[in-house]
């Protein structure tokens, strides 16, 4: 036992200074030496959390931090966690494969770094079957549309690929991290469920569970858990997410969890023994550390690594530099957030890349790079040439600030109110079907 309890500053600073370590030697392959500087900077591997220096972007799966107004580098991103750019030749290989356009997020580079995607569009091209994978924290009742890029993405997926999809909720991460009880935790489960189903799912191919209450009923689920948390050491946690002494042993046996479902038998009444079916999975970088150490233990209990498809992150109405938080209901749109709410917080909250006057504005132009109106454009106006024209005319100052801010709020508008009537219909009978364990019907059965 030890003699004294640390104090939050100092155990704060023992994580931080864990995580310099761990992020050093992930850049360079070298363990941290005090006055010595390495000689042979290496790339990431796979296990490696991100590496930070001085005035660098941090990412890891619960902070992410940039000084930079345009937000995240992603190409040094990319290199840090060693996975690859979707490149054009890939864009136009999906195209091809599904024979449509490419979704927005695609040709906009919103998903922009995947891991082994070719492999899934062989086994695609093949006649080989694969499933998707994605999931949801719920910390809130409150969603918003931040929430919402994975599921958008991912729905858009399942249809061109008419393939099954499991989505995780992680109500036992939220309660470990979080100031919940479990029955709280559940609850946001089934609150979150309702606006995941309202994105349109497939309820024929779609299985969507909470880990409190699937994990309890299905030995093939919890055997796979075990298996993973039996060929990942404390070492490599710690050195992966960085996790210190002091953190309970929940947290630190929480990514095996998240990295079960990678495996298409923890899922027996869908994909029955089968071990071998290749799961994809999108989400946001930050998620990418989890999958990283799913990879690493893939092959060393028999299964295929999981593909992975990498999205940017959705910049807060502040600014690109800042956090979206639940806690603070001028960060985001939320979901719940009314026509009148969604103007005034585009016109108060949405960080402009205007000049200070309208005078300047003309002549100069203003900054589509760190403007957050058109940031949201990218994401949510389908329409490529009108959004071409729109960074055009803002960039040489013949559109306005306000007039821009006006564009983003007809675009949000409709589409959080269309979002909130099909969220309506969403019943508790209806949550209750996508969550129960269930055959589903896909093409490769």
């Amino acid at each position: 036992m030890e003699p004294f309890s640390l104090s939050e500053e100092i155990d704060s600073a023992t994580q931080k200074l864990s995580l310099l370590k761990t992020s050093y030697k992930a850049a360079t392959g070298e363990d941290y030496k005090a006055d010595c500087s390495p000689e042979n900077p290496a790339p990431g591997d796979e296990r490696g959390l991100d590496a930070t220096e001085a005035g660098e972007d941090f990412v890891d799966p619960w902070m992410v931090q940039t000084s930079s107004a345009k937000g995240v580098d992603y190409d040094k991103l990319i290199v840090r966690f060693g996975s690859s750019k979707i490149d054009q030749e890939l864009i136009n290989r999906i195209e091809r494969a599904i024979g449509q356009k490419p979704h927005r997020f695609l040709r906009r580079g919103i998903f922009f770094s995947h891991r082994d995607m070719n492999q899934v569009l062989d086994a695609y091209e093949n006649k080989k079957p694969f499933y998707l994978y994605t999931g949801r924290g719920p910390s809130s009742e409150a969603m918003h549309l931040g929430h919402l890029i994975p599921f958008i993405f991912t729905k858009w997926l399942q249809d061109v690929f008419n393939v099954p999809l499991v989505i995780q909720m992680t109500d036992d991460e939220k309660y470990l991290w979080k100031d919940l009880t479990l029955d709280q935790a559940y609850g946001y489960a089934v609150e979150n469920a309702k606006d995941i189903i309202a994105c349109g799912f497939d309820i024929k191919k779609t299985f969507i569970f909470s880990d409190l209450e699937y994990m309890g009923s299905s030995s093939d689920f919890y055997r796979n858990v075990v298996k993973i948390q039996k060929h990942v050491t404390f070492n490599q946690v710690k050195g992966i997410f960085g996790f210190t002494d002091s953190d309970s042993i929940g947290k630190i046996s929480f990514p095996a969890i998240q990295a079960a479902p990678s495996f298409s038998n923890s899922f027996p009444q869908i994909f029955r023994d089968r071990a071998d079916i290749q799961c994809l999975i999108p989400c946001a970088i930050d998620q990418d550390p989890y999958f990283r150490m799913t990879r690493d233990v893939a092959p060393r209990i028999g299964y295929p690594k999981p593909a992975l498809l990498h999205s940017t992150f959705f910049p807060a109405l502040q600014g690109a530099q800042t956090k979206m938080s639940a806690s603070d209901p001028n960060s985001s749109i939320f979901l719940t957030d009314s026509a009148k709410q969604i103007k005034n917080k585009v016109n108060k909250h949405a960080f402009s890349g205007g000049r200070d006057t309208v005078e300047e504005h003309r002549q100069f132009g203003g900054n589509c790079d760190v403007d957050v109106s058109f940031m949201y454009l990218t994401f949510f106006l389908e329409d490529d040439d009108r959004l071409e024209q729109i960074r055009k005319d803002y960039t040489s100052g013949a559109l306005l600030t306000g007039d821009l801010k006006k564009i983003l709020i007809e675009v949000l508008q409709p589409l959080v109110a269309e979002h909130q009537a099909r969220r309506q219909e969403v019943t508790d009978e209806v949550v209750k079907e996508f969550m129960s364990p269930r055959k589903l019907f896909y093409d490769f059965q």
